[in-house]
């Protein structure tokens, strides 16, 4: 009696749990209903509940070299005048991303085979005599067994994607690597109405990859974290309903 009420509760349960997670986000929806988003606010990205410092494969240190004092040369330094570009923490450097993807791919398969088998026994130990006594209405020696079949399948696959990112980001330097690479992360919003536009970008970056204007491709970048994407008005109306994606995550056909 007890387990069957206590089976019951958990079968409301897992049936209210999605109408709960529904009723959260429409809730959220609710509470800025004439409203625009809010913009995040800024703040330091190390002190995000999701950062985490880099490590990455380091080659042994050198020997540190101390320089004569009153020396014209200082550690760091690659021009006799002040190195405008990003290379200590906190520094901001602009990330330019263009990324223009594309992909096609195209297979085809065809296969085919016939075979074709018979066998027959004009002569087996003098019994071929007996064949009409067993089998009255007659029956050919030289063809006993006969087999054919054939098959044929016809395969045909085909992807075709364009992709086309075009825009500009400023980072800030959150960690320098022991070997002089450079740690980046920006995030930049842009609210138009009652729509918000969010940009990320994060990656690691070399010191010899940044150019003159204190700027560098996206394609310089290792382990590049891209994302694109917005919340309001319109992405509320471009996603499907919470029932909807309920069911089809549930249901098996």
């Amino acid at each position: 009696m007890w387990g069957a009420v206590m089976r019951g509760v958990a079968k409301r349960g897992l049936l209210l749990a999605p109408l709960l997670l529904a009723g959260c986000g429409t809730a959220e929806r609710l509470s800025r209903v004439g409203r625009a988003p809010e913009m995040a606010p800024i703040s330091d990205p190390t002190q995000g509940p999701g950062y985490q410092p880099v490590s990455m494969p380091m080659p042994p240190p050198g020997d540190a070299r101390h320089l004569v004092a009153n020396s014209l040369w200082r550690p760091g330094s690659r021009t006799f005048l002040r190195d405008q570009r990003a290379a200590n923490t906190g520094d901001l450097i602009t990330v330019l991303v263009s990324i223009k993807d594309a992909a096609a791919l195209s297979n085809t398969t065809e296969r085919s085979r016939d075979n074709s088998e018979s066998m027959g026994m004009p002569r087996l130990l003098g019994l071929d005599a007996s064949y009409a006594r067993f089998l009255p209405n007659g029956v050919d020696p030289s063809k006993l067994v006969e087999a054919a079949s054939a098959n044929s399948s016809t395969g045909a696959g085909r992807v075709q994607r364009n992709e086309a990112v075009t825009m500009r980001i400023a980072a800030t330097v959150t960690q320098v690597l022991p070997n002089g690479n450079l740690v980046v992360a920006g995030r930049q919003q842009v609210r138009v109405n009652h729509e918000m536009r969010d940009l990320s970008i994060a990656g690691i970056i070399r010191p010899q990859d940044i150019a003159s204007d204190n700027t560098v491709q996206h394609d310089r970048l290792a382990e590049a974290r891209i994302a694109y994407g917005g919340r309001g008005t319109v992405s509320d109306v471009q996603q499907p309903r919470y029932g909807q994606q309920v069911l089809d995550a549930i249901l098996p056909f």
